[in-house]
């Protein structure tokens, strides 16, 4: 497990040379390294840890249970956070919500699944007024089939969170955006128009743009994100090496 910890100094010096680059603008606030362990072994995580890396993402609900309650992670990896970053169907909810240490869901796109979410976390808190933190996952590239709200009615989508559902917290805007962008053709349009999102939601619904996070960026562009604005980046292949076959 060496290797992985290599590759995360690697990363990780990536990005601070990235966030060297980037605006004025973008310079209040260090861009936060997600390592997406999908598919990827308890050991991997465990590794990666030690290391000092402390924020995973996971795409499958089911997968994201297993390995939050297992129990070498929850005697070693006290401090954990998950990022749960694939699509989220309504009657997977209250798995999600067990999560122990669960950080963030980056992948609401509708008010029926905010709702329900919205509904279930009160339940599941037992008096706890924590909220949970929720991003906006925006179809910057408007691919059909591909999940995602479109971008115009995401301003909507965010003013109803806000106003409707009070045990969530909105932190910010995700999107995955086309696979292999060539920056050489220039910025890659999908981090431009969650950019331009972004601007437009603090505009109509007077939130300060520093409290909307942008979600953007993984293994292929993961710099080139940052240095466009990218407040937290996805990155699974340069950290823990090819993913595995996922088991049908």
């Amino acid at each position: 497990m060496a290797e992985i910890a290599a590759n995360l100094k690697l990363v990780c010096s990536r990005i601070l040379r990235a966030t060297s680059g980037k605006a004025s603008e973008y310079r209040y606030y260090e861009p936060r390294l997600v390592a997406v362990s999908k598919l990827h072994s308890i050991e991997s995580i465990l590794s990666a840890y030690e290391t000092g890396q402390r924020h995973f993402g996971e795409n499958y609900v089911n997968e994201l249970v297993e390995k939050a309650s297992h129990l070498q992670i929850l005697q070693n990896c006290k401090e954990i956070q998950w990022h749960f970053i694939g699509n989220l169907q309504r009657n997977k909810v209250n798995k999600i919500l067990s999560v122990p240490n669960l950080y963030v869901i980056e992948t609401v796109d509708n008010e029926r699944i905010a709702s329900v979410l919205n509904n279930s976390w009160i339940k599941l808190q037992k008096g706890d007024d924590k909220k949970l933190n929720i991003m906006v996952q925006v179809n910057t590239s408007q691919e059909k089939g591909k999940n995602g709200c479109d971008i115009a009615e995401t301003p909507a989508l965010v003013k109803y969170i806000i106003n409707t559902c009070p045990n969530l917290k909105f932190i910010g805007l995700m999107t995955i955006g086309v696979f292999g962008h060539d920056i050489a053709n220039g910025p890659n349009p999908d981090f431009i128009s969650l950019l331009k999102c972004r601007e437009t939601i603090s505009n109509i619904l007077k939130i300060d743009i520093k409290n909307i996070e942008l979600s953007m960026g993984m293994t292929n562009d993961y710099e080139h994100a940052i240095e466009l604005g990218s407040t937290s980046v996805r990155v699974g292949t340069a950290i823990f090496g090819s993913r595995p076959q996922k088991n049908v």
